[in-house]
């Protein structure tokens, strides 16, 4: 199962997703992300945050949604933060969507240690969600049920 995590620059949230979720997947499960408007580079804060935690920062790169045309993914997962008003990107293929709004620890303002602690906790969350996905009974869920699990997960 292919999931292509999505967020507008493709340079924090959705890419500390796409590296949490390759860390925890067993085989089967592959992770990959892009942006709506992705900024070309995967911001620094990003990739040590993954380091920090033990997870592999190879391949991680910002891409648009382009990039798998000719090979779409079965589920999109949004990771923007509507609460900030910002625009979720769009995948128009035919995957199952859902939406795990994450706020975007590249916008926190403090000293160091806030805006560490800040991605940390992103990472935490994201953690927390990939587990909870990992737990679902795969073979026993029908698109629907995978949909309304997907939302369950969004809330954790």
């Amino acid at each position: 199962m292919r999931v292509l995590f999505m967020c507008t620059a493709n340079s924090c949230r959705s890419i500390l997703s796409e590296a949490m979720f390759n860390h925890l997947a067993p085989p089967g499960f592959q992770a990959i992300s892009a942006g709506s408007f992705p900024r070309g580079q995967v911001l620094p804060r990003s990739l040590l945050t993954l380091q920090e935690a033990g997870i592999g920062i190879d391949g991680l790169s910002s891409k648009g949604n382009d990039a798998y045309e000719d090979n779409p993914p079965d589920l999109v997962i949004t990771v923007c933060d509507k609460a900030a008003a910002e625009a979720c990107p769009v995948y128009f293929g035919p995957a199952i969507k859902a939406h795990w709004g994450l706020a975007d620890p590249s916008e926190v303002k403090g000293d160091e240690a806030t805006v560490t602690a800040a991605f940390h906790a992103t990472l935490a969350h994201i953690e927390t969600r990939c587990r909870a996905f990992f737990a679902l009974p795969f073979t026993r869920l029908e698109p629907a049920a995978l949909k309304r699990e997907l939302d369950r997960i969004s809330t954790l």
